[in-house]
């Protein structure tokens, strides 16, 4: 059985997955938490560097450790489930993507860099009336930068969801 800590202060908890890569997978893990009434803030997957195996990252705002211990057990339970446990948030690094479409003009073109400058963001597509910008980072550092560009046009958002590895190594 998997030992779940709950960090109870935490505004997110951050589960970690290791699955066979089958089709299906990714729907058969997602309904099992909404069918527990567990509501995922964000799940990303990709296969890893070993053939065969995908990860999944869930975040969810859940800090009931019997729940958690409830979805984890069930969950792992699943044939297609090589591991799973909740990544610690002070010995991990979080990270994600944040891609942005913002109308532009030529006044605040230079306002905009700067604060993409700022964020260490880059931008990736400049026309006459827009630009993209690609920033990397904390969940925290992305809120940060859109509340910085609030005030313009921004046509168009995606965020690709928490994804989080552990630091050093594993014993």
């Amino acid at each position: 059985m998997t030992e779940i800590k709950v960090n109870k202060e935490a505004p997110r908890q951050v589960v970690r997955i290791l699955v066979d890569n089958q089709p299906n997978v990714l729907a058969r893990i997602s309904s099992l938490f909404g069918r527990r009434n567990f509501n995922i803030s964000t799940i990303t997957a990709s296969e890893t560097h070993v053939p065969g195996l995908t990860r999944i990252t869930v975040v969810t705002s859940e800090n009931d450790e019997h729940v958690l211990h409830q979805i984890i057990s069930q969950t792992e339970k699943l044939e297609v489930v090589r591991e799973i446990y909740l990544l610690d948030m002070k010995n991990s690094v979080y990270r994600e993507l944040l891609l942005v479409k913002i109308r532009t003009n030529a006044e605040q073109r230079t306002a905009l860099h700067e604060i993409v400058d700022i964020y260490r963001g880059k931008i990736i597509d400049l026309s006459q009336n827009s630009m993209i910008i690609e920033l990397t980072g904390s969940p925290e550092k992305l809120d940060g930068f859109m509340g910085m560009v609030a005030e313009y046009d921004i046509i168009e958002v995606c965020r690709t969801g928490i994804t989080g590895i552990e630091r050093g190594l594993s014993e």
